[in-house]
């Protein structure tokens, strides 16, 4: 569906969904959702009252959203609900045509429930119920990412962010472009930055440049896009072990001028000699 709803359609169409979830909760009872009128100045768009079972009510403040990046996330996250009525549990929801992966994280990290049109949901309500389902592709037409994490130069640029001596360091994107080089542009690092920025992996500091805001995060996000078959991959075992296996590595190289590697728990042999390993692998 490449149709953009009205404010209003979205609101009717996520109030449909949420009763769709909940009527699905076949021993929850006596629950009710509503659109909140606009003059109330509530704060939030829709309003899920559900009964306890010792008593009061807990309320589901659900804010809409057309569209929500991730480096917007806290403007949302500030604002604190106050529905009527004094209810004993009030858990703040978002509600958007598609809730992306980042955008789930950041809700799960700040406390907030969440669903969308595609079926995708995690609602939390402490005490009373936890309903998760995750996996399903977006039903409404999403923009595109302004930068492709997967290609080898896009990887130069996180490589060079998440590498452990560069973990605190204040970047510019000159700096990063230079430290990249060769074969990568200025444009292209102005590229991976603002995406990177837009989904709140990087933080902008006050005296200029920026760091990295959420390195394990990043790391799981380019994953998901790394793509293993640009490389050849060859699989060899050996009972060769200490320096044996070091002077055949050195012999091998030397005659065929090529370069060998190890993988990292092997390497651990020669840099921790303390831990001893049954088999060495390369």
């Amino acid at each position: 569906n490449t149709h953009r709803m009205t404010n209003i359609g979205l609101e009717k169409a996520l109030a449909a969904q949420l009763r769709e979830l909940l009527s699905g909760v076949g021993w929850l009872h006596n629950w009710q959702v509503d659109q909140v009128s606009k003059s109330t100045d509530a704060g939030f768009d829709l309003l899920a009252s559900l009964p306890l079972p010792g008593g009061g009510k807990a309320a589901l403040c659900v804010e809409c959203k057309q569209e929500l990046r991730p480096s917007l996330f806290r403007t949302v996250t500030d604002k604190t609900f106050s529905p009527a009525g004094r209810p004993k549990i009030i858990v703040p929801v978002l509600g958007m045509p598609f809730v992306s992966p980042r955008v789930a994280e950041l809700c799960a990290e700040h406390g907030w429930s969440w669903f969308d049109l595609a079926g995708n949901y995690l609602l939390n309500i402490p005490g009373l119920l936890h309903l998760q389902h995750v996996g399903n592709e977006p039903v409404h037409k999403r923009a595109r990412p302004t930068a492709n994490l997967s290609t080898a130069e896009a990887g130069r640029v996180i490589r060079s962010l998440l590498a452990i001596e560069n973990i605190v360091k204040r970047w510019t994107q000159r700096d990063m472009q230079l430290h990249c080089q060769p074969n990568v542009s200025l444009g292209l690092v102005n590229k991976v930055i603002r995406y990177l920025n837009d989904e709140a992996f990087l933080e902008k500091l006050p005296e200029g440049g920026f760091h990295l805001r959420d390195p394990l995060k990043l790391l799981f996000a380019w994953r998901d896009v790394y793509k293993f078959e640009r490389h050849e991959r060859r699989g060899y075992f050996t009972l060769l072990q200490g320096k044996r296996l070091q002077n055949a590595f050195a012999n091998l190289d030397s005659h065929t001028g090529g370069f060998s590697a190890y993988a990292a728990f092997s390497a651990a042999d020669f840099q921790a000699p303390h831990v001893r390993q049954p088999k060495t692998w390369l």
